[in-house]
């Protein structure tokens, strides 16, 4: 008798001890709530966009309009694969490459509009960031603007001899991207504001993407 009650108390601790490990096990994996946050946080701690140089910038804005109604002409390529330097806080010498494009474009009249983009690649992400904050500072502290287009990314009024245009700076990752239109000669800026920021979007956007290194985040 006792035997057999010695051995049901046995049975018994071994349920509950099963039972236990069961419950801890599931409380461990996070099962609602705990599980999405640790999938969250290693999203969120994932780096921002990485690129890749290139000596064929151009060939980013081709196979497709500019904008609509506007086509893309003849382009020219200005690529410096060597690494230059960005002097930054407390004398740093950030070291970043450039690569960019000069294209002419025809409006939807046939008129001549102006193009050019250029992308700095730098070796850190960090400097990266820092050389876009300071050239928004400047450009605040000379009363451009800026006018945000995102956290990361704003736009500026310009022009060249004559000529209204718009500039847009952006950052992502390891990547300066700036990309400014012109419309053409004799132009009021308030005709064609609408133009020179959809040719300013695409081309930042194709840029962007097309020098995005495979497998990195989009922006």
């Amino acid at each position: 008798m006792d035997g057999s009650r010695g051995a049901a108390l046995r049975r018994a601790r071994s349920a509950a001890l099963v039972g236990l490990a069961v419950a801890v096990s599931a409380g461990c994996s996070g099962g609602g709530d705990d599980g999405r946050n640790g999938e969250d946080a290693d999203r969120a701690a994932r780096p921002p966009g990485a690129h890749s140089w290139t000596g064929r910038p151009c060939a980013l804005l081709r196979g497709t309009s500019p904008a609509d109604g506007f086509a893309l002409g003849s382009t020219a390529d200005s690529a410096s694969p060597g690494a230059r330097e960005d002097i930054g806080e407390d004398g740093a010498r950030a070291r970043h490459r450039r690569t960019g494009c000069l294209a002419d474009l025809k409006g939807p009249d046939g008129a001549s509009w102006k193009l050019t983009t250029t992308a700095s690649l730098y070796e850190g992400v960090r400097a990266a960031r820092q050389a876009y904050r300071a050239r928004e500072n400047l450009d605040r502290v000379h009363g451009r603007g800026p006018e945000k287009v995102h956290a990361d990314a704003y736009a500026i009024s310009t022009g060249e001899r004559g000529r209204p245009g718009r500039t847009l700076l952006l950052w992502n990752g390891d990547l300066v991207l700036t990309v400014s239109a012109y419309a053409p000669f004799g132009s009021t800026a308030g005709d064609v504001r609408e133009g020179l920021e959809r040719i300013v979007d695409s081309a930042a956007h194709r840029t962007e993407r097309g020098l995005r290194a495979s497998g990195s985040p989009a922006p």
